[in-house]
């Protein structure tokens, strides 16, 4: 969907008090777009507050201005207020209101303009303006267009580059997936504009805790299944595991990824028992859609190679159900087995 940039242009062309949301367990996407967007805008004279849902990992603590997102679930009365001063909202990286729980109260019928930044599939009409496109590598990726498009190219600063650059790196797995010639344009410009890649991704790949080690070992020598009939392996996690490592927000990030470092391996999932219900994180090479496996099956969805669902079923009987669905996407996963090695 494009919307029309001129009408976006005459909103902006004013100071206005803007929130920025993005979803619950934000990532180095909807971390990073929402502080690359707030920094432009600020630039632009508006005053701008970033609440979200939950916080954000510690890995990200690097990004300029990170400490002054307004965290609803610990700052509730804050955000509350913020959010009712403001006359503007952006909304990034989510395209459902779901996505922020309680933030969300009201805005269905609140005429105050709302505009949308985000990559997902299946966007619901959420906004006034929505800037949708699940092609795009990143929301990072899509806010850079949106400041180009409203011919703010050059008010991209070195702190609006870093930003953004984070969340591209994040979501693409370091330039391994939805990778195009356009992205690797923008990230060009984000260089120009002074970002340091290398201090960036030593920031984010180079900052495991020891306990974030040990857990790793725990995952790949303890809890993990591989199902090579189905070029599938499965980690998972219980509430004892989540316990005894005294896991916390972060601390899971990327160990799905690794089922994928084996030749062959074209589906990875991790499976993790929360309090209250089951998670679950898939990833996939190739054309193998995942996030068909998510909608159908999980409560979820994503994107084709990295979705994610959930399940009130326990951890056990939610990983057999996972188990028992692979061969119906056997001749799926083969074909694009074959089809990604012949590439």
């Amino acid at each position: 969907m494009e919307p029309n940039i001129e009408e976006v242009k005459a909103l902006l062309s004013s100071p206005k008090d803007v929130v920025i949301f993005s979803h619950r367990n934000p990532d180095g996407d909807a971390v990073g777009s929402s502080l690359g967007l707030s920094h432009y805008l600020k630039s632009q004279g508006h005053q701008v507050k970033i609440v979200l849902p939950s916080d954000y990992p510690d890995f990200l603590a690097f990004l300029p201005k990170v400490s002054d997102i307004i965290i609803y679930d610990d700052e509730t009365e804050e955000a509350r207020s913020a959010i009712d001063k403001a006359n503007l909202f952006f909304i990034l990286d989510l395209n459902s209101f779901d996505r922020i729980d309680k933030m969300a109260a009201g805005l269905d019928k609140d005429n105050r303009p709302r505009i949308m930044i985000d990559h997902h599939l299946f966007p619901e009409p959420i906004a006034d303006h929505m800037f949708s496109d699940p092609t795009s590598s990143s929301t990072c990726e899509m806010v850079y267009k949106f400041i180009d498009d409203l011919g703010h190219a050059g008010w991209v600063t070195r702190d609006v580059a870093d930003c953004l650059y984070t969340g591209i790196l994040t979501d693409t797995g370091g330039f391994k997936y939805s990778t195009s010639p356009a992205l690797f344009r923008t990230v060009a410009k984000l260089l120009e504009a002074g970002t340091d890649d290398y201090k960036i991704q030593d920031n984010i790949w180079n900052s495991m805790t020891e306990k974030q080690l040990r857990l790793l070992g725990h995952c790949l020598a303890n809890q993990m299944e591989i199902l090579p009939e189905y070029r599938t392996g499965i980690i998972w996690l219980t509430k004892e595991d989540y316990k005894h490592f005294d896991i916390q927000r972060g601390d899971t990030e990327g160990i799905v990824n690794y089922v994928l470092r084996m030749p062959g391996m074209m589906i990875a999932a991790f499976i993790h028992e929360q309090p209250t219900i089951v998670k679950m994180s898939i990833r996939s090479k190739g054309s193998m859609d995942v996030q068909q496996i998510c909608k159908s099956h999980f409560r979820g969805g994503g994107h084709k190679n990295a979705a994610g669902g959930a399940s009130f079923a326990p951890l056990g009987t939610t990983i057999n159900k996972f188990k028992k669905l692979l061969p119906d996407y056997a001749t799926e996963i083969n074909a694009a087995y074959h089809e990604f090695n012949n590439q």
